[in-house]
């Protein structure tokens, strides 16, 4: 009977051992209390360094003191816009008229807000929503299709001012801020660097006196974004978000544009004292300097914007400016590219004066220019300043190719003459793919008036012009489709 108590009790013992462990694994039947959770690492992984923390607060500092200066536009329309057009519309189609959004940036503590063209074209409302909750009708003060730009106008005071920067002084590789209001969402925020200056021929001004000159950055922009702040790390608006680049949904893949700050406050310092734009010009057609051409110039690198025409009655016919000249500096200012110089002249009001440093001829010249204003109507044609000549035909040859180019050619007819309004010149009637000609990008159909600056009348011209030129690069003066323009041709030895 003891050996049996004693058994009993061993057998409660471990009864009781098993149910108290039970018990502490808790098969969810026991619970800590709030206070003795603990979740998480003890510490942070990453000590952030003095650097690095300032380096975060810089976007915060800017987003808070930027983003109050940002506005949300929503307009009603009468004309349905064209989507490939107007790039950062968020419409809604409506039976007769339509509405859109976009963004703002206030310039001024009495209501005045730069935009985009495009987000108040045709607009028939504008409603301006602030930071602070408030909405107010806005006017719009003027407009500036050809940067994409205008001016609208609230009723209100003391209201917080975006501080414009100089985008002259913003480099690639530059962290920016993107702010505004894509598909609606206000007061958004994002960041990338700039990822390219001078961005032009992009066609997204569907005019050819369009000022395409755009800063490009990876910051997102999406739709709803047009008008709003590019700022850099200092909180100064370094540029006007206008367009984004699409895969056809017409929603940010990976880069966006932005008109500079610095043309913006010319043209809203002039839309808001005269309502429009009163820009001069120097009246002449210009295109790109490449290799072929700085060879056939004798310049000593590639650099400049070449002169293709000179605008009958324009500023240019005024004074010694040649086609053929090239264009090296303005106001000491170089210039590489066409839309650096029209991004320049842009900024210029009509009867300013401008100087151009010029190669010409192996020289480097200076001419100053009184801009003009741009003639609606008339004769906006390039002129020619080749004298007229007849035809002398010293050669019997009517045609002519030149298989190692990759080009042919023919003496124009007394009607092609006339048609073309030329008096001189033959005609591209071939040029073959994947040639030096091709790559030069000759045209079929254009016209070679010149070449190496020598008058050519017939293919008899042409071929003693190439064959004196044999492993030399020569200038192309052509004429197609009413305008003059120029191209550089290695000719094979």
């Amino acid at each position: 009977m003891k050996s049996k108590g004693i058994i009993g009790a061993a057998v409660l013992i471990i009864i009781g051992i098993v149910f108290g462990a039970l018990l502490v694994s808790g098969f969810g039947l026991v619970r800590p209390s709030l206070a003795d959770v603990n979740i998480g690492a003890p510490q942070a992984p990453v000590s952030l360094d003095a650097n690095t923390s300032s380096f975060s607060k810089a976007f915060i500092e800017v987003a808070k003191k930027v983003t109050p200066a940002i506005v949300q536009i929503d307009v009603v329309s009468k004309v349905k816009s064209n989507p490939d057009q107007d790039f950062f519309f968020f419409f809604r189609n409506l039976p007769k008229e339509e509405k859109g959004s976009g963004s703002g940036i206030i310039i001024s503590p009495d209501g005045y807000i730069l935009t985009n063209n495009h987000v108040v074209k045709n607009a028939t409302q504008i409603k301006v929503g602030l930071f602070d909750k408030r909405v107010f009708d806005a006017k719009v003060v003027g407009t500036d299709p050809l940067t994409d730009l205008a001016v609208i106008k609230i009723n209100a005071n003391n209201l917080p001012t975006a501080y414009l920067g100089n985008s002259d002084s913003i480099q690639v590789g530059q962290w920016v801020m993107a702010i505004g209001n894509p598909f609606a969402l206000t007061s958004t925020v994002t960041a990338g660097i700039v990822s390219a200056l001078g961005r032009g021929n992009l066609h997204l001004i569907n005019n050819s006196y369009g000022v395409e000159d755009y800063i490009q950055t990876d910051a997102a922009i999406n739709p709803g974004n047009s008008g709003g702040a590019l700022v850099d790390l200092s909180g100064a608006v370094v540029g006007v978000n206008s367009a984004i680049a699409t895969n056809g949904n017409d929603s940010y893949i990976g880069y966006g544009f932005a008109v500079p700050i610095n043309l913006a406050k010319t043209v809203a310092k002039e839309l808001i004292a005269n309502g429009k734009i009163d820009r001069g010009y120097i009246g002449i057609n210009i295109g790109n300097v490449d290799d072929a051409i700085a060879k056939s110039l004798g310049l000593s690198k590639v650099e400049g914007v070449i002169i293709q025409g000179v605008l009958s009655n324009g500023a240019a016919s005024k004074e010694d400016i040649k086609s053929g000249d090239v264009i090296l500096k303005v106001d000491g200012k170089s210039v590489n590219q066409p839309n650096e110089l029209q991004a320049f002249v842009a900024t210029k009001r009509a009867g300013d004066k401008v100087t151009l440093t010029l190669f010409r001829d192996g020289k480097i010249i200076e001419r100053t220019v009184t801009l003009k204003a741009r003639e609606q109507k008339g004769n906006n044609e390039p002129t020619s300043n080749v004298s007229p000549n007849q035809n002398n035909n010293n050669n019997n040859d009517n045609s002519a190719t030149f298989d190692k180019l990759g080009l042919s050619v023919r003496n124009l007819t007394n009607d092609e003459e006339s048609h073309y309004n030329v008096s001189h010149g033959v005609i591209i009637t071939d040029v073959k793919p994947f040639t030096e000609a091709s790559n030069e990008q000759l045209i079929k159909g254009a016209i070679i008036l010149q070449a190496d600056k020598v008058t050519i009348n017939d293919v008899g011209d042409l071929k003693k012009v190439f064959g004196e030129k044999k492993g030399d690069a020569v200038l192309l003066k052509l004429h197609y489709k009413g305008n003059d323009f120029f191209r550089g041709v290695e000719i094979p030895k």
